[in-house]
């Protein structure tokens, strides 16, 4: 059985209800911000392609061939890559922002993930982030580990219970801009810039 992520017109119809609900104005926030060449990392169905700002040069990636096709045809113009998150086929340094939008939840090894991120982003580099996250309340955070294991399987790799925002910062990253609401946070990470260099964006 494959959860709901794998499946792009199930996954489609529970994001519009979600955007309606207020997620599309995190999502407009994540991809507006990106400049100059901007990966969108686990893409999925491409929600996040049509508010991509002019001038951004683009590629998307995710590891499912029937996302693809549904994000091809929502940004025909986009390279798309079918890839995972820990094996990023990308040089060093060479992308100026990093989009990742409902991603790190499912990535089999985020700490591998985040690692090719930072490397394939240049000094200065931004990674902006739209998760949800473990709760910060006791009880609530009880609920979501008991859940997990089903969640997990149901929606196809989905972990309720994850400390992205930790994990982030295990990884070199510098948080920076930062918004909770509830189990949700949308945040932008930095890779620092060396010593003496002073932090560029294309």
């Amino acid at each position: 059985m494959r959860g709901i992520e794998q499946i792009p017109w199930i996954y489609d119809a529970l994001c519009a209800v979600c955007e309606r609900g207020g997620l599309g104005r995190w999502r407009q926030w994540l991809a507006e911000g990106a400049r100059g060449r901007t990966l969108d990392l686990g893409c999925g169905t491409g929600r996040n392609l049509p508010w991509l700002p002019r001038g951004v040069r683009a590629i998307a990636l995710d590891p499912s061939p029937d996302a693809v096709r549904r994000a091809r045809q929502r940004a025909p113009g986009v390279p798309l890559v079918i890839a995972r998150a820990e094996a990023l086929p990308f040089r060093d340094a060479t992308l100026d922002t990093v989009l990742s939008g409902l991603v790190f939840c499912s990535v089999g090894d985020p700490a591998r993930g985040l690692a090719e991120v930072r490397r394939v982003l240049k000094p200065g580099g931004e990674l902006r982030m739209l998760e949800h996250v473990r709760a910060a309340g006791r009880w609530h955070a009880w609920i979501q580990d008991r859940i997990q294991p089903a969640w997990t399987w149901v929606a196809g790799g989905c972990h309720p219970n994850r400390e992205t925002e930790a994990t982030v910062a295990r990884a070199g990253f510098v948080i920076d801009e930062r918004r909770a609401q509830g189990t949700m946070r949308r945040f932008t990470a930095v890779v620092p810039s060396p010593p003496g260099s002073h932090r560029r964006r294309a």
